[in-house]
């Protein structure tokens, strides 16, 4: 069956005319100008006028290096907003449902919330893998979105490629893979199947591997004609001008970020080690990300002692599967040594 992405669009969204900005009617070549068309300060302080609407120069960089084109890229304000964006493109509220599976990122059930569509959770298997068959079964005309992070959170595992392809291969709808924690795996992005499944919407974010959670920015990858809907309810500034021009700076030196991230693993595996020692610690999960999920004797209790001694860390027991479970994020070598030194006093 051909996917048909024209009757995915929400029918408001269909004939939406985006809103025109100035900087999108002039675009500079670098000339000196005298601006006066945006109603802006004349005064200059580096944030004076609007920034560039298209994050050209940011998204011409992530082009190259994923070997895409740039209008295969849309920016947010984070990855929340590109998520949201999708939902208000294609979900019509009170009529239409998405597919997620949970234990998984909350924030997935709260644009559902948001944006009054029905969230179909199916639950993941005992051991954090799809359930293909039940996946599909929950499908019906009404389904526009399948969301499913891999590697996923809290639990930590990537999902398997074969059951991500079936996915694509039989659902009409389109499938989002939230891809936060792709860079401390060794599973290969989805990013090089976006000309195989027209269907496909792979998301990330620069606030993990890339150190910028302070600045909100996110990205989606799909065709040019799903970005290109995207960014007819895009508004018109979103990601402001110091985040693009503190990534853009920040983005020409990923010799860094790339050390950073090769420690990260290190310590990763460093820690699950010294883990695994620790007497309250029934399990601990394999994992592709930059934590790592322990099942405890007691959660809360674990938590509020380790929360004393100075150390914050995440109960994850109310998820689905995930009764009695911590989640640590890996830190520095000082940071997780100091955590080791007090659970060994437990």
């Amino acid at each position: 069956m051909k996917f048909e992405l024209f009757k995915l669009i929400r029918e408001n969204v269909k004939g939406l005319k985006p809103y025109s900005s100035a900087r999108d009617e002039y675009v500079s070549d670098g000339s000196e100008m005298v601006f006066m068309d945006a109603n802006e300060s004349p005064y200059s302080n580096g944030v004076n006028r609007y920034p560039d609407p298209h994050q050209r120069q940011l998204k011409l960089l992530l082009a190259r290096r994923n070997s895409l084109s740039v209008g295969n890229i849309l920016l947010g304000n984070g990855s929340d907003e590109v998520l949201d964006l999708i939902f208000r493109a294609f979900c019509e509220p009170q009529k239409d449902n998405i597919i997620t599976m949970p234990p998984t990122y909350g924030m997935y059930n709260v644009l559902a919330g948001i944006n009054a569509i029905e969230n179909r959770e199916v639950l993941l298997t005992k051991n954090f893998e799809l359930d293909v068959e039940e996946i599909l079964s929950a499908v019906d005309r009404n389904t526009k979105l399948i969301l499913l992070c891999s590697p996923n959170n809290p639990t930590g595992n990537s999902f398997s490629a074969a059951h991500i392809e079936t996915l694509l291969t039989n659902f009409q709808g389109l499938l989002v893979i939230d891809e936060a924690y792709i860079d401390f795996s060794d599973q290969k992005s989805w990013l090089n199947k976006l000309q195989q499944f027209p269907n496909l919407i792979v998301t990330r974010t620069f606030s993990k591997a890339y150190g910028m959670a302070g600045l909100r920015l996110g990205v989606g990858y799909a065709s040019e004609d799903v970005i290109a809907i995207l960014n007819r309810i895009k508004p018109p500034y979103n990601v402001n001008e110091l985040t693009q021009s503190k990534a853009f700076k920040m983005l020409q030196n990923v010799d860094v970020i790339e050390e950073q991230i090769k420690e990260i693993l290190v310590e990763r595996n460093c820690l699950a080690q010294n883990l695994a020692q620790i007497e309250f610690i029934r399990e601990i999960y394999p994992t592709d990300a930059n934590f790592i999920l322990v099942k405890v004797d007691d959660a809360d209790r674990r938590y509020r002692e380790i929360l004393d001694s100075g150390v914050v860390v995440r109960n994850r027991s109310s998820q689905a599967l995930c009764a009695n479970t911590l989640r640590f994020t890996v830190g520095t070598p000082e940071e997780n040594e100091s955590l080791l030194r007090f659970l060994n006093t437990l």
